[in-house]
Order: C-alpha cells, then structure tokens, then sequence
C-alpha cells in the first residue's frame, strides 16, 4: 500500500478531518490533502508528527512505499551537503578574518587586504560549490541494482 492511501486511512480510523490533521502537525489542509492524493510526499519532520499523531512507527508507515523511502533518503543526503557547504562557509570566514586580523597587526591597510583576499576567497567559493555539485551528482548505490 502506497503511503498516500495509508495516510488517509489512519486519518479516517482516526476520525479526523483533514482540517484537524493540518492543525495538529501544522501544516496546511491543501497539504495533507496532496499527500492523501499522491501528489506530493511529507517530509521527515511531517513523518515523525504523522507517526506520533497516528500511534504508528516510522518504519511501519515509511515501509512498503518505495517512493516515500526515496525521499526520505534523498532528503538526508542533501541535509548532509548542506551541513557540509556551511562547514565549508564557517571556516572560509574564520581564514579570511585570521588573515584581515594578520594583515592589521603587520600594517597592511583594508583595501590592499581586500585585493589580495579576493581571490582566494572566489577559489574556496568555487572548491565549495564543487564538492556540494560532485556530492550530488555521485551515482546511487540502489540505483545500480
């Protein structure tokens, strides 16, 4: 059973309208309503307070929709880039603040600080946007199969 049927089956065992659904997961009727018709799948966020609304684990309402299961991998593999690009912000800040620090101590003026940061600063944006492009596009392990 696809989770689009199975969600509107738990919210009619439940005796909830969708109104009521939308309210207590805070999400809107036009969603739930898209999830109930497959026209869209919840997130994981949606997921666990669908699981804790309807007494249900994850496992057993994520099971047995391979497309659901595909997001749900999908959404964590681009939280991770995400963490990953952010980490790769932070510290690019962190060097190019190190350095302005540096160049102060030794003299050097804010706008010859500048010039010289500017291209370091547009590599490591480049080397960033790289690796969160190559993560993406890295071929799928369950694809292959």
């Amino acid at each position: 059973m696809e989770i689009s049927e199975r969600l509107k089956e738990m919210r009619q065992n439940a005796g909830m309208t969708q109104e009521e659904v939308a309210e207590k997961i805070m999400v809107s009727r036009v969603t739930v309503s898209h999830w109930e018709n497959g026209k869209s799948l919840p997130d994981i966020v949606s997921l666990i307070s669908l699981s804790d609304l309807y007494s249900i684990s994850l496992d057993e309402l994520v099971k047995g929709d391979s497309k659901m299961t595909e997001k749900v991998k999908k959404d964590a593999k681009e939280a991770k880039n995400n963490k990953r690009l952010i980490g790769i912000t932070a510290l690019l800040v962190i060097v190019v603040m190190l350095v302005y620090g540096v160049s102060i101590i030794v003299g050097g003026g804010f706008k010859d600080f500048c010039e010289g940061a500017i291209w370091w600063v547009l590599i490591a944006i480049g080397l960033a946007a790289s690796m969160t492009y190559l993560s993406e596009t890295e071929p799928n392990e369950d694809r292959k199969k």
